[in-house]
């Protein structure tokens, strides 16, 4: 659960969000290749040693398709018309940047748990980068929250992972359907 410092209602209120999805950030030909794997994705075993990303990347693919594919795992691309958009999105966050009293005020916004922490990040396209100068105290990792402000793409890197989109954020609450 969230314990909101400081949550501007008034800022939030001015401006309307429009619910997205995460597939919503990833342009259409690259949603189209993600959404058909290569046929020998078929043939690989959850948990075994070709499952993990970083040995799918070192192998040296046979065909254009299959290349493609992996490119689209890890892409930067954007779709330009999210660019100032004002959205609100579900997601869990990765805390980046905190205090001594586990305020956080710098995040990655992802689109399931785990991600950037106990396994390979997602493509930065489907990572958010959120600064919140308010900060905001995350009582437990595990619980998702609609994040709503104003989208942009703009690349943001560190050790943890790459975010393709940031977003100026505007409210929060805890997810529900």
């Amino acid at each position: 659960m969230l314990v909101p410092l400081s949550v501007s209602q008034a800022s939030a209120q001015a401006v309307e969000f429009v619910t997205i999805e995460w597939t919503d950030l990833i342009p259409q030909d690259e949603f189209d290749i993600l959404s058909n794997p290569p046929a020998y994705m078929d043939d690989i075993e959850d948990g075994s040693a070709e499952d993990q990303i970083g040995n799918l990347l070192k192998n040296t693919l046979a065909n254009a398709e299959e290349s493609r594919y992996q490119e689209a795992l890890v892409s930067t691309n954007i779709k330009p018309e999210m660019d100032g958009r004002a959205v609100r999105i579900p997601g869990f966050i990765v805390p980046i940047e905190f205090d001594g009293d586990q305020i956080i005020t710098e995040f990655f916004l992802v689109p399931y748990f785990g991600a950037c922490l106990h396994m390979p990040p997602p493509a930065p396209n489907q990572i958010i980068h959120v600064k919140y100068a308010e900060g905001l105290k995350l009582e437990a990792l595990y619980n998702p929250f609609w994040i709503s402000g104003i989208l942009k793409a703009s690349l943001i890197s560190n050790d943890m992972a790459t975010a393709a989109y940031g977003i100026e954020m505007r409210s929060y609450e805890a997810y529900t359907q």
